[in-house]
């Protein structure tokens, strides 16, 4: 890789990219307070015999809010390094973020683009996650120094303003689950593919639906297709909802069979 090794982009993020989906860790963090409240109330007042379990479950509770911020702080950027890298990019490339938000992927690609462009996309709604607005994200990219090597789109994923074959690699991060139709979820993967170069690999990491995600770039004509957990690191409470990545490369030829768009912006 070509990119500045003083820079390398494993090291801690110096923007401030929020929690995802960050009513999560919240709703946890209340349940684990008021279980050990109780189980304090109980034993004081010699009420059942529920303090046990209330501490025990509280306790639980309190793990559950603090593996998934430890996910959305810091193990996603540990497993989004090893994922770029994967890439293998020279650093003149154009890649595209899908679901970008405050920028934890698209800034960790831009940084490995020291002559290329990365874009992201995003509806930039803050239920996905905390402070999701794209002045946030062009603050994270001043403070992680790469300003000038990203683009921002506001832009529904299912439709996406580029020509076809526009970009050397695909990316996205706990963004296409947020769409709760199927088809719609289909619809993202085929506007994925069609942007994407020959040649040009794809990468989605997300909790839900990778199996769909999976047979979609089969029946597209993607090859070197992969599904894998990434671990721990992304856990989000627990092993109960790991972070699983597709991957797949879009065939130099024949190329995949998309439709053609007109695009105005």
């Amino acid at each position: 890789m070509n990119y500045d090794l003083a820079t390398r982009p494993s090291a801690r993020p110096r923007g401030k990219y929020g929690v995802d989906a960050p009513y999560v860790p919240a709703i946890y963090g209340a349940l684990g307070t008021v279980l050990l409240v109780w189980g304090v109330v109980s034993r004081t007042v010699g009420g059942p015999a529920v303090a046990p379990w209330a501490f025990c479950y509280g306790c639980l509770a309190f793990l559950a809010a603090g593996l998934y911020m430890y996910a959305t702080l810091r193990g996603k950027f540990v497993v989004w390094d090893r994922l770029l890298d994967d890439l293998a990019l020279g650093g003149d490339e154009s890649v595209l973020d899908l679901g970008c938000g405050r920028g934890a992927v698209l800034l960790a690609a831009a940084r490995r683009l020291p002559e290329g462009r990365a874009h992201g996309v995003d509806l930039w709604r803050s239920q996905d996650q905390s402070g999701n607005d794209p002045s946030v994200t062009e603050r994270n990219a001043q403070a992680e120094g790469v300003a000038d090597r990203i683009e921002l789109h506001t832009a529904d994923i299912t439709r996406l303003p580029f020509e076809n074959g526009t970009f050397d690699a695909v990316v996205s991060s706990l963004a296409i689950h947020n769409i709760s139709d199927a088809a719609r979820r289909t619809t993202a993967i085929e506007e994925a593919v069609r942007v994407l170069r020959p040649g040009g690999r794809l990468v989605i990491a997300d909790i839900r639906n990778t199996r769909q995600y999976r047979a979609d770039l089969q029946r597209l004509g993607l090859h070197s297709i992969t599904r894998r957990g990434v671990g721990a690191r992304m856990w989000w409470t627990g092993p109960w909802i790991p972070t699983t990545v597709v991957s797949g490369t879009k065939p130099r030829w024949p190329e995949v069979p998309l439709r053609a768009v007109t695009t105005t912006e």
